[in-house]
């Protein structure tokens, strides 16, 4: 059975009735501790590193193709699955994963909402330890256009109809917190700290529609722009890239070097 119809950000109780359905499978990206503890039945762990390419001082790249090809293969996926991925800690390794999918242009996937705060708080059933997966044959042929460099955000600093957006923490943003050679912002960029997405009041899904909307709104973050999403390493600001997904955004993007790259690059322009 084909799990396509399954929804972008997708509830614990949804999914409670679709486990075991053929084509579904739940990827598990928090700590290998705790997914040894309970983690969602027949969920796969993955640990966030296979999912990044450090160069430092770049982090967070995007491993080639023959590696997230690998990866993907050693979970047991194939080009039908339809994943649902979750973590322990509001929601971003878990986005990152499902935007690394969005770039290989594989559609069936899910972000659990959530997460495991959702699904344990809310009393859905548990496994403990580690489930060895049959393995799958997955080959990534291609890539979309939901990945750009720093060239691209260059070229589009003075550009009206994209709006790049920060979702560092505030500090960050204005060089106060300063985790590169250089503090501060892309210019023009927008700052959205990646948590302001996150209800803490129910479980740390992302907050109601409408809030998500008027917030975004409020930063001139409006459906009709492209929004460049980015972080420190594109780890926070993958979660924002799927809210804004998951709000119908149509052009939604993100920089992978994201200011560990922009910031130890002395050649790009900086404001504070």
């Amino acid at each position: 059975m084909a799990d396509s119809d399954l929804p972008l950000i997708l509830e614990a109780d949804e999914l409670e009735r679709r486990l075991g359905h053929p084509g579904l499978l739940v990827v598990d990206l928090g700590a290998a501790s705790t997914h040894a503890r309970q983690h969602v039945p027949g969920a796969m762990h993955l640990g966030y590193a296979r999912i990044v390419a450090p160069r430092p001082p770049v982090g967070g790249l995007l491993p080639d193709d023959r590696q997230i090809g690998e990866v993907l293969s050693s979970i047991g996926m194939t080009a039908q699955s339809h994943v649902v991925a979750y973590d322990d800690e509001g929601g971003a390794k878990a986005g990152r994963l499902l935007w690394t999918l969005d770039v290989i242009g594989h559609r069936g996937a899910s972000l659990l909402n959530g997460g495991l705060q959702a699904w344990v708080g809310e009393g859905h059933r548990t496994e403990s330890g580690v489930t060895a997966p049959a393995r799958g044959d997955y080959r990534v042929t291609g890539r979309t256009d939901a990945v750009v460099d720093a060239a691209y955000v260059l070229a589009h600093l003075d550009d009206p109809s994209v709006v790049v957006l920060d979702a560092r923490s505030p500090a960050e943003f204005s060089g106060a917190d300063r985790r590169a050679a250089r503090g501060g912002h892309i210019p023009g960029a927008v700052n959205f700290d990646w948590t302001l997405a996150i209800d803490r009041t129910n479980n740390l899904r992302l907050k109601p529609e409408a809030e998500l909307r008027a917030q975004f709104a409020a930063l001139g973050v409006t459906p009709d722009k492209e929004v460049v999403t980015h972080c420190q390493t594109h780890h926070r600001s993958a979660h924002t890239y799927i809210a804004l997904k998951a709000l119908g955004y149509p052009r939604v993007r993100a920089y992978a070097g994201s200011w560990s790259e922009w910031g130890n690059d002395p050649s790009l322009p900086v404001e504070a």
